[in-house]
């Protein structure tokens, strides 16, 4: 139902799943195992997987922290956005990548959740499209020192706010990786 005109397929983004942003994450085996479940199901059915790698201060390009995770691998089809700012979206090539191939949908996977997966689905529900959250392949860091609530609470919260965001024409949900479906109904 996004309002992108002409925009039929989805597309899964696997955000910052790198060395650096996952040291330390909540549960991060269990949720790279999601993601990798999630990688594995949408080659099935034949959707794009869009991988998306930040860097900065806290992971410099080229760095192994900047490097992705070992657990998960990207085939050369797919393509690779860079991003330095947390709306995976803000200048990059990341919505013409998404037009070229009619992507109106997006599965939204990856870290940290209370940065840069809260700013890029945000950004894409704001630009138009339809945004599912999977609720168990995301994750963050324990930012309770500085004032933040437990990871889980994070998760929980972002999880909670995202199955009731709603706009005109487009549409957020929530889901868990066994039941994410790449093929339209």
């Amino acid at each position: 139902m996004t309002t992108l005109p002409n925009r039929p397929h989805t597309a899964l983004l696997v955000i910052d799943v790198q060395n650096g942003v996952m040291a330390g994450t909540h549960e991060r085996d269990t949720v790279v195992a999601n993601i990798a479940t999630l990688v594995d199901k949408a080659r099935e059915e034949g959707a794009g997987i869009v991988w998306i790698q930040h860097s900065g201060d806290q992971v410099e390009e080229g760095s192994t922290a900047w490097e992705y995770i070992p657990e998960l691998t990207r085939q050369e089809t797919e393509p690779l956005v860079h991003k330095t700012f947390g709306d995976s979206f803000e200048d990059t090539e990341l919505a013409e990548l998404l037009a070229d191939r009619g992507v109106g949908h997006l599965v939204v996977a990856g870290a940290q959740t209370d940065a840069c997966i809260r700013a890029t689905i945000h950004g894409a529900f704001a630009r138009g499209y339809d945004v599912t959250l999977v609720g168990d392949a995301h994750t963050t860091e324990d930012l309770s020192s500085w004032g933040a609530p437990p990871p889980d609470k994070v998760i929980t919260h972002t999880n909670l706010y995202w199955q009731y965001h709603t706009a005109p024409g487009r549409t957020a949900g929530v889901t868990e990786t066994k039941d994410v479906t790449f093929v339209s109904a």
